[in-house]
């Protein structure tokens, strides 16, 4: 079994800059890709972003050039840092680790960002 914990979300005016971290604790195998997906109201859950263990990424067309996923697999955590933030970035921001066919999710942190 697979713990994530986040932390970072908040409010922030446009043009902001937020940063994200997950902590994974449990049963982590290497060769797990991490991520972050977020899910506005009303709306199903969509990638932002995805990282392997060797650092490859990728990132959902809306927020490349703005967003930055890092990982540290000594420590099991990934960061998301998300600079010129837009309102339409507001949504609830969740954690993800995939290793082979098992997902796991954490419980997700706030991203708001006012005009």
């Amino acid at each position: 079994q697979v713990h994530l914990v986040e932390s970072g979300g908040g409010l922030v005016q446009a043009g902001g800059s937020l940063r994200l971290s997950c902590a994974a604790s449990g049963s982590i195998f290497s060769g797990n890709v991490m991520g972050w997906y977020r899910q506005a109201p009303g709306k199903q859950r969509e990638l932002v972003a995805t990282i392997t263990s060797r650092g490859t990424t990728t990132y959902a067309d809306s927020v490349k050039g703005r967003f930055t996923i890092s990982r540290d697999n000594a420590k099991n955590t990934v960061n998301l840092q998300m600079n010129d933030l837009k309102p339409e970035d507001t949504a609830l921001y969740y954690c993800n680790l995939n290793w082979r066919t098992m997902g796991y999710w954490g419980q997700g942190t706030q991203v708001t960002v006012s005009l």
